[in-house]
């Protein structure tokens, strides 16, 4: 089936933290809608989380910008009213939305915690023009939960969100193969997910401002400059994304494990030290249920809070570390330009304990899977009985910026942890 025969939905919560918030207080018996006042969600000022999360329009007016230090918002916006993050409790509206979105379609994807995709193809008899069910559905979420959305409506994935990021608040947006010219091309280059404030610079170098400039460079020049990530820009830029809407099975878990940094990350190795850490983590909780992922991917947040995200389904379950690592840090080389880190996660999916032969390559002569996995377990039974520290990696013993097992700094400096073992619905 082509693009312009599917039909894929990104449905996105406008200013999630702060609309939560403001929610949560008015059914409390506020009378005050944070998102009417200068308002941000925001954490402790003396650590690394003291920074926006979030923000109301007025206070965008003024100038706040999300991941920048709430020292400086205050700054601009002195009468800036703060109010501290309540994760749990933004998971619990994260849900009640994904519980509507899956009232009418079986394929829900949850890509982060105010956004997901809905493959809507071949729901016509169901639900009419999918454009003006988007409309029913955006309506739908703001009158029964009290929060607006914004509805990208594509052909893929990448077009779809793409189109949700037009204007905000509460609108629906297309973005069909046939409207690319015209909506999107005239884009700046920077406008193009998965483009950093790195990667622009290396573009506009090369000539390169819009998104429609990017379309229409020769992919042999900017595979020659910016390798893989230079093919796959070149794509999105011309409409182009294979990936599915992978929804998940109830009852089938998803294992990932995810943190703040307490520094900027501005160099390869301490990033793949973090990613290591984190793969440690996740293969050993596999471990630990008996069982095993086939889909792997890695999420990247930058220093202004924008976060990209990958994926690659293996070529066999697994659930060694090793082998997740060596993903993760293929796809990690995909994702990342070069701007300054401040979060990295690694997630699992499509978890199962049912065995499947591995289908072996050329490349996999030389490995023995069944050793690997073997001496994953031991780790596992020592650091089981004397801890985590117990037994870890050389890499580990002298680094001074990450700890073994848990992507945090030594020194304790590390906030905002993060560690998501995570089941649908529950």
């Amino acid at each position: 089936m082509s693009d312009c025969e599917k039909v894929i939905f990104h449905i996105d919560v406008n200013s999630a933290f702060l609309s939560w918030e403001a929610v949560y207080r008015l059914e409390q018996g506020g009378t005050v809608d944070l998102r009417e006042i200068p308002c941000a969600v925001g954490g402790d000022k003396t650590k690394r989380r003291g920074i926006i999360l979030a923000k109301s329009l007025s206070a965008k007016a003024c100038g706040v910008k999300t991941g920048e230090p709430l020292t400086e918002a205050l700054k601009k916006c002195p009468s800036l009213i703060v109010v501290s993050a309540h994760h749990s409790m933004y998971r619990q509206y994260s849900q009640k939305f994904l519980n509507i979105l899956r009232e009418y379609s079986p394929s829900v994807e949850q890509y982060s915690i105010d956004e997901a995709f809905m493959d809507m193809t071949g729901m016509e008899k169901l639900i009419g023009n999918p454009v003006a069910f988007a409309h029913k559905l955006k309506n739908r979420i703001g009158k029964e939960l009290g929060f607006t959305v914004n509805i990208g409506i594509s052909g893929n994935k990448y077009l779809a969100k793409m189109a949700s990021d037009f204007e905000k608040p509460d609108k629906v947006h297309t973005l069909f193969p046939t409207e690319i010219k015209t909506k999107m091309w005239p884009l700046p280059v920077s406008d193009l997910l998965f483009v950093g404030r790195a990667t622009t610079q290396v573009l506009k170098k090369l000539g390169i401002y819009t998104i429609g400039d990017l379309a229409n460079t020769d992919v042999e020049i900017l595979k020659c400059h910016l390798k893989k990530q230079g093919e796959s820009i070149w794509n999105f830029a011309n409409g182009r994304d294979t990936s599915l809407v992978e929804s998940e099975s109830q009852g089938n878990k998803g294992y990932g494990n995810s943190t703040t940094i307490a520094f900027d990350v501005t160099d390869e190795g301490t990033a793949k030290m973090v990613l290591l850490s984190l793969c440690e983590t996740v293969a050993a909780r596999l471990r630990k249920d008996d069982v095993k992922a086939e889909v792997v991917s890695v999420s990247v947040r930058d220093f202004e809070m924008k976060t990209v995200s990958h994926q690659k389904v293996m070529a066999a379950p697994t659930n060694i570390t090793g082998e997740i690592y060596d993903t993760v840090c293929v796809l990690f080389d995909e994702l990342w330009d070069g701007t300054p880190i401040r979060h990295l996660g690694v997630h699992t999916s499509r978890v199962s304990k049912e065995e499947r032969g591995r289908q072996m390559s050329l490349f996999d002569l030389n490995t023995n899977y069944e050793k690997m996995e073997k001496m994953d377990m031991a780790v596992d039974k020592i650091r089981k009985k004397f801890g985590n520290n117990a037994i870890m990696r050389a890499s580990f013993l002298d680094n001074k910026k990450v700890e073994n097992m848990t992507g945090d700094h030594p020194d304790g400096r590390q906030v905002d942890l993060k560690t998501l073992k995570e089941k649908k619905n529950e």
